[in-house]
């Protein structure tokens, strides 16, 4: 399956706009935590935003190799790293997902 690059910065350009709106939306939710805990919704909000900069290096690298800037090694990396940000991401989903679950089914 290819996937054209101006789909992929979309895609990009995209979860940067939720990642902005969920980093607006937080500071108001979290006023009353005093800062004793970490918010989740920034953890959450950071962690994709790294996930979309990898996106973002490994299709420059990508472009940069096309335009013979770069060599395979680094742009196989680049990919790989970026895989492996995503499939941890997801993991991480649905183990949440996984635990509300769990949470819900739990009797009162």
């Amino acid at each position: 399956m290819s996937v054209p690059f101006s789909a992929a910065s979309n895609a990009y350009a995209s979860a940067t706009k939720l990642v902005d709106q969920a980093s607006k939306a937080a500071p108001g939710a979290a006023a009353g935590n005093m800062g004793a805990a970490p918010d989740f919704g920034k953890l959450v909000a950071e962690s994709i935003g790294e996930v979309v900069e990898s996106g973002r290096v490994a299709d420059k690298k990508a472009l940069d190799l096309v335009d013979g800037k770069s060599n395979v090694v680094d742009v196989v990396t680049a990919i790989s790293e970026t895989e492996i940000a995503l499939q941890t991401m997801v993991t991480i989903r649905d183990r949440v997902i996984s635990a509300y679950e769990e949470i819900m089914r739990m009797p009162i």
